[in-house]
Parts: C-alpha cells; sequence; structure tokens
C-alpha cells in the first residue's frame, strides 16, 4: 500500500484546510486510518482515527470539535478536515494505515502503512 497525503498549506489562524491521503496498490476498505502530526521538536502525536467498519472515529483532545475526519472508499481516500486552525496546530500531517482489523488505535507504532507527509503552516 502507498500513501500520498497531500493539501497541506499556509493558513491564518482560524481558518480551514483540507487534507486528503489517497491509496494506491490496495484498497483501504478494510484499513483503519489515522493521522498523525510532528511539529519541530517534538514527537510524532496522534490526532485522528477512523474504523475500517461502522465508521467510527477518535480523535485527539487537542482537536476534538475542530478536526473531523472521513473516507471515502470508493476512492480508496482519506480526508481530514481541520477548521479553526490555531498556530499550535502547525506540523507535518502524516497518514497512516492500520490493517489488523482490530478497533482504533492512537500509538503510531500500530500503524504499519505511512504517507510521506504534508506541512501545514499556521500563521498568528
Amino acid at each position: 500500500v502507498q500513501l500520498q497525503a497531500s493539501g497541506g498549506g499556509l493558513v491564518q489562524a482560524g481558518g480551514s484546510l483540507r487534507l486528503s491521503c489517497a491509496a494506491s496498490g490496495r484498497t483501504l476498505r478494510t484499513y483503519n486510518m489515522g493521522w498523525f502530526r510532528q511539529a519541530p521538536g517534538k514527537e510524532r502525536e496522534f490526532v485522528a482515527a477512523y474504523r475500517w467498519s461502522g465508521g467510527s472515529t477518535q480523535y485527539a483532545d487537542s482537536v476534538k470539535g475542530r478536526f473531523t475526519i472521513s473516507r471515502d472508499n470508493a476512492r480508496s481516500t482519506v480526508y481530514l478536515q481541520m477548521n479553526s486552525l490555531k498556530p499550535e496546530d502547525a506540523a507535518v500531517y502524516y497518514c497512516a494505515a492500520d490493517p489488523s482489523l482490530g478497533g482504533l488505535k492512537e500509538s503510531q507504532y500500530e500503524y504499519t502503512y505511512w504517507g510521506q507527509g504534508t506541512l501545514v503552516t499556521v500563521s498568528s
């Protein structure tokens, strides 16, 4: 599975961006999908996840109510809609896939496939 993240850019605080993660090589239909981010000098952290079965979602407390993860199985694409962006949201955002068929996970080590990252910059 190859994942290609896109949609990052520069946005003012309070603005919105939508990130996309397109898969090739295999359908994402049975994979849990996650978004993570890494700011300079910080560890990679969990942002959101979407379960392959049932469509349940999970979010980091810091983004609840502002970010929404969704997926389009027909397009093998996962999205992260980010609203009300804050300067502290600035980071490289990564999408990841977990093929284990288990529950949603927040640890990056539970994900097998990773995209290359897309940079989000938020100006104050």
